[in-house]
């Protein structure tokens, strides 16, 4: 068993008492130990602010993209020995440990590369300016430069090495030191990644620091210039969004939450075609992938009426192929749950959702006894216009519930009951159908994919998170946004209108000179 440290202040603390306990979830069986009692968390984050913010500021955005680089590469090269841990940390089977793993390098591979392309500045370049008033002279322009404060993030446990990386590559690029607070169950797999790259060095001295265990008092340490981004349940964000020194300090707030993200089936699709085999395929993906635990899975999928029948049929099929257990098992495509409690809610979610009408379509085999494991589950709700629960529920596990219903219309009314998600995917090849429903989904939607004949063998999985793409939706899943390439900064620098003489500002600001 390993005692999990936080690293603060520029030293590794392990925290008093035996804290809190980290079970393999394929044994129920404790793996690591984490406590943050005694540490002071107060002291940490000004560390933070004065050196670590200093230090990065000092950098370029090339210099700081070579750091992600680096760390891209480091944690690149003990990927073996991450996706052993994440499988018993996590019960996470290869597959699933790779694609946080791998979206973790990738992430940070990315906005390394980004910050290669912004060159040697130390602040985003002004837009173009605007004449202000009769005089040609006299100008404005917007800079944007780092915050003065310290970056709070707040993960969720079924990302441990994605969720660190993605937040942490936006700062550090922006200029901003990290303070990564992961959730404990998982913590285990984010303290292996920051360790490996606190021992190569790689960061200047309080750019990136670890809370493992309880967050304590930390968050009621925050203050104006702060920033703090979270990830997980819509309770715990509207609890961050009501602390007192958040408000009264106007501390930078992102949440992403739950979402009841939506697949639909466009009119004119014909059941066995090339696209039909891709909403099938994406669909069980969705379901099974990391045991159903992603923000993005598909919870609820909408159908025409008329291929009800046939999607009930070829869902379950799909989903029989996959086989639950333990991760390294042969033939393995999906493990257990995260933890006792998360299993615990998913088998009272499907029987609630059962209890308002739904009917079970498929359900598959899981080992019983130790371990939190749940079967795939596939559910049909016949009557979806008369249902309220289905679109208001988030089962987060191996589940996804198939409706029924007559027109686009319908099928967007649906969509919109569930009050915001991060992600809506259409398949179909009809441009009306496509066109009424990308407008009406967007609205409700951080994301939407479509899929159609001729990007069938080249579109990405819809839960996949791309750095290039915002990740964040309206409503329940938070009213926020993360990455996005460029735009994903914006939450870390402070945009401010300059005005004056048109010629000296340009000078000052290092504006490029027009041909």
């Amino acid at each position: 068993m390993i005692r999990l440290q936080s690293y603060l202040s520029g030293r590794w603390e392990p925290g008093e008492g035996e804290g809190a306990a980290l079970r393999d979830p394929s044994t129920d069986e404790i793996v690591a130990q984490a406590s943050t009692a005694g540490l002071d968390f107060a002291a940490a984050l000004e560390f933070a602010r004065e050196r670590g913010g200093a230090a990065l500021r000092a950098l370029t955005f090339a210099e700081r993209g070579a750091l992600l680089t680096a760390m891209s590469k480091r944690l690149h090269d003990d990927r073996d020995e991450l996706i052993e841990i994440s499988a018993k940390s996590a019960g996470t089977p290869r597959g699933d440990a790779k694609f946080d793993i791998d979206g973790a390098t990738g992430t940070l591979a990315y906005y390394g590369s980004l910050g290669k392309r912004l060159g040697a500045r130390h602040w985003l370049a002004p837009d173009e300016g605007e004449q202000l008033t009769r005089s040609s002279r006299f100008w404005g322009y917007h800079v944007e430069l780092p915050l003065r404060g310290v970056a709070v993030h707040v993960n969720a446990f079924n990302f441990p090495a994605w969720g660190f990386a993605e937040k942490a590559a936006v700062a550090i690029l922006a200029g901003v030191p990290v303070v990564t607070k992961p959730a404990t169950a998982t913590s285990w797999l984010t303290y292996e990644c920051v360790k490996r790259i606190v021992d190569s060095e790689i960061l200047p001295e309080g750019a990136l620091s670890l809370v493992c265990g309880g967050a304590g008092d930390l968050l009621s340490h925050l203050r104006s210039g702060d920033a703090l981004a979270f990830t997980g349940s819509a309770e715990t964000g509207r609890t961050l969004r009501s602390l007192p020194n958040v408000i009264e300090q106007n501390v930078r707030l992102n949440v992403e939450a739950d979402s009841l993200n939506s697949t639909v089936v466009a009119p004119g699709i014909e059941r066995g075609s090339e696209v039909w085999q891709l909403f099938v395929r994406d669909v069980a993906r969705e379901v099974t992938q990391k045991s159903g635990q992603k923000c993005t899975a598909t919870r609820r999928v909408l159908v025409p009426r008329e291929l009800l029948t046939a999607a009930q049929e070829d869902l379950s099929a799909e989903l029989e192929r996959t086989k639950v257990g333990v991760p390294g098992d042969e033939g393995v495509r999906m493990g257990p749950l995260t933890t006792a409690q998360q299993k615990r809610d998913v088998v009272e979610g499907i029987r609630a959702l059962m209890d308002e009408g739904a009917e079970r379509t498929f359900r598959g085999e899981a080992p019983e006894g130790k371990g939190y494991f749940v079967p795939v589950t596939l559910l049909t709700q016949p009557k979806p216009t008369e249902a309220a629960l289905v679109h208001r529920l988030e089962v987060f596990g191996p589940v996804t519930t198939l409706m029924p219903y007559d027109g686009v219309g319908e099928a967007i009314e649906l969509v919109a009951r569930g009050g915001g998600s991060l992600l809506a995917t259409i398949y179909g090849d009809d441009t009306q159908a496509l066109t009424e429903l990308v407008l009406g989904l967007a609205p409700h939607s951080g994301r939407v994919l479509v899929g159609s004949r001729k990007v069938a063998d080249q579109t990405i999985p819809p839960g996949m998170v791309l750095p290039s793409c915002i990740h964040g939706g309206p409503g329940r899943a938070g009213g926020g946004e993360e990455l996005g390439g460029l735009r994903g900064l914006r939450f870390y620098l402070q945009r401010t209108a300059v005005q004056g003489d048109r010629a000296l500002l340009a000078r000052l600001l290092d504006v490029p000179r027009e041909e």
